[in-house]
């Protein structure tokens, strides 16, 4: 039986992106010189926060986007073995999206 994590409010449960354990160079890392990451990607949204109006605004993210949040923040957590991080939507920075690597008209990569 699995358990599924369910946001309240405006939280967002995110799975961290993994930061690589070897550099170009071939040099491996340690767990403990490593940096906490800063983006991931969502796995679940809360409804939102109700504003001072009554009405609840809503978050403009899914479960899949990919996001960049603030660093040192949010709550790290574990279920059935797999690690989340919690956060508020006010420590969202920004959504990353992948560009097209070519322009549809001219056919030339973008740099």
């Amino acid at each position: 039986m699995t358990t599924r994590v369910v946001p309240v409010l405006d939280h967002i449960v995110l799975k961290p992106v993994e930061q690589e354990e070897v550099t170009a160079s071939g040099i491996v890392i340690p767990d403990t010189a490593k940096e906490k990451p800063q983006h991931g990607h969502v796995v679940a949204v809360g409804p939102g926060k109700m504003n001072e109006a009554g009405t609840i605004e809503t978050l403009d993210l899914a479960p899949g986007d990919r996001i960049l949040y603030q660093k040192y923040t949010g709550q790290e957590i574990t279920v059935d073995k797999q690690e989340y991080i919690v956060i508020r939507f006010q420590d969202v920075l920004a959504k990353l999206e992948e560009e097209a690597a070519t322009v549809a008209a001219g056919g030339r990569a973008r740099k």
